[in-house]
């Protein structure tokens, strides 16, 4: 029975994430940066010099948003950066290759624009009131797009994956590298961090960005200098690992010694898959984040989401994907977290439980991050009266998350994942327009007014 279940998750995954998928999300990104005139280049640097709001907007707090925009940015950076960008990459070079990665940067460099776009029609769309707060998808689809129809779509399959996707694949992921590592059991694993997820989660938004705000930038710091010096150490073969990728991603070989997959279309579909599960482009989770920062400047919060996408994408997923093949292990017969920490212990002797840590931080962030974003897709669809009982339900999924197969939690993520894909972009390519006007305009005392019909 389990085998049968497990074998149609991988036909839908497969299904899902065929040809259609890939080339919506190249093709919107590609769309995107050519309507905003390669904003992700042209505006970078205004972007960094952004980040995070200023000192005054730190202080407002009648600015319709629940969090500052530094805490915005901060829990998106912690949502994304997640076991995604460790595991994620891992399982992508395993199934479709080193060519794998090169897809994955293509995807990155057009999803900032992507990102950028559901950051800015999050505030110019969300719904403060007195009862409660929403912003996402879900307000753009109804409010911008004008189909109520398909934004509870949205809803739907966004909960549910929220629900059922993250508490597994950031909770497996970590449990992975603490067997191997440690030889803790898998259920252990799972209760503790179900725990340290409930302690957060229950507390609600604010809870969240605190702690996402003090552990986002550390764990960002320590991946990376133990990744540098992983690649220091083996700075000998870079060429040919830059010189593999790009015959791989284009090349009909087979992936991982032919153990998987082949050809270019495995490259791409792996490529994809997990670029979106690491920087979360096309998926709306973006619009609940930075829609829910204080002030009226959709266009300060578009350029931070850009940056979050940067980092996710050139610095953490790079850093894993470098790490794994210029140290030789990715035809080991690892898999997950398990197989990057192999990489950090080839030039680090503790690197294994460097590894370990990076994960616990990566995951549990990416676990607080999204149980937000999954209360928010509920509360659309419900009301306020699901929020409790949807944290208690999603802290106990953690502990049967680490208990489940690598394989069949990523073909699940995958599946979900994908699904959301396709409402959301039609809100973003619908309501680009929209999004090329303010950028043109740039954040003014009203830009940020909501029109019927999504009109500026």
């Amino acid at each position: 029975m389990l085998e049968a279940i497990g074998n149609a998750v991988h036909w839908a995954s497969e299904t899902v994430w065929g040809p259609w998928t890939i080339f919506l999300l190249f093709g919107t990104g590609v769309f995107l940066t050519l309507r905003f005139r390669f904003v992700q280049v042209t505006r970078l640097t205004e972007a960094l010099k952004g980040l995070g709001g200023s000192r005054s907007e730190e202080r407002e707090s009648d600015e319709g948003g629940v969090l500052s925009p530094l805490q915005a940015f901060m829990t998106g950076l912690a949502g994304s950066v997640g076991t995604g960008n460790i595991a994620g990459v891992a399982t992508a070079i395993v199934a479709g290759g080193p060519g794998a990665v090169f897809w994955l940067w293509c995807y990155g460099f057009v999803a900032t624009v992507i990102k950028l776009s559901e950051a800015v029609l999050a505030i110019h769309f969300r719904r403060p009131d007195a009862r409660s707060f929403s912003a996402g998808p879900m307000q753009y689809l109804e409010h911008g797009i004008g189909s109520r129809r398909l934004a509870m779509v949205y809803a739907f399959v966004a909960g549910v994956a929220a629900l059922t996707t993250t508490p597994f694949t950031q909770s497996n992921s970590i449990a992975v590298v603490f067997e191997s590592e440690l030889g803790v059991s898998t259920w252990i694993t799972g209760v503790v961090l179900a725990v340290l997820a409930w302690l957060v989660v229950i507390g609600g938004v604010q809870s969240i960005a605190r702690v996402a705000g003090k552990v986002a930038p550390t764990m960002v710091m320590l991946y990376l200098v133990g990744g540098l010096i992983v690649i220091f150490t083996f700075a000998g073969e870079i060429p040919g690992v830059f010189a593999l990728i790009l015959e791989d991603a284009f090349s009909g070989k087979a992936a991982a010694g032919g153990a998987v997959g082949s050809g270019m279309m495995v490259a791409v579909r792996y490529g994809l898959a997990r670029g979106i599960y690491a920087n979360e482009a096309g998926y709306g989770t973006a619009a609940v984040a930075y829609g829910s920062a204080r002030g009226k400047e959709p266009v300060r919060q578009g350029l931070n989401a850009m940056v979050e996408v940067y980092v996710v994408s050139f610095v953490t997923s790079s850093i894993s994907a470098l790490t794994i093949l210029v140290s030789g292990v990715w035809q080991s017969g690892s898999n997950s977290t398990a197989l990057v920490a192999d990489a950090f212990q080839e030039a680090i002797p503790f690197g294994g439980i460097l590894v370990m840590i990076c994960a616990l931080l990566f995951g549990y962030t990416t676990i607080i991050g999204w149980g937000y974003y999954g209360e928010q897709f509920l509360q659309y669809l419900i009301g306020p009266r699901i929020v409790l009982p949807y944290r208690w339900v999603y802290c106990i999924l953690i502990i049967f998350g680490a208990t489940t197969g690598v394989e069949l939690v990523w073909a699940w993520g995958d599946l979900m994942n994908g699904l959301q894909i396709f409402p959301n972009l039609i809100g973003v390519l619908g309501l680009s327009g929209v999004v090329a006007t303010l950028l043109r305009r740039g954040d003014s005392p009203d830009s940020a007014v909501v029109s019927p019909g999504g009109s500026v």
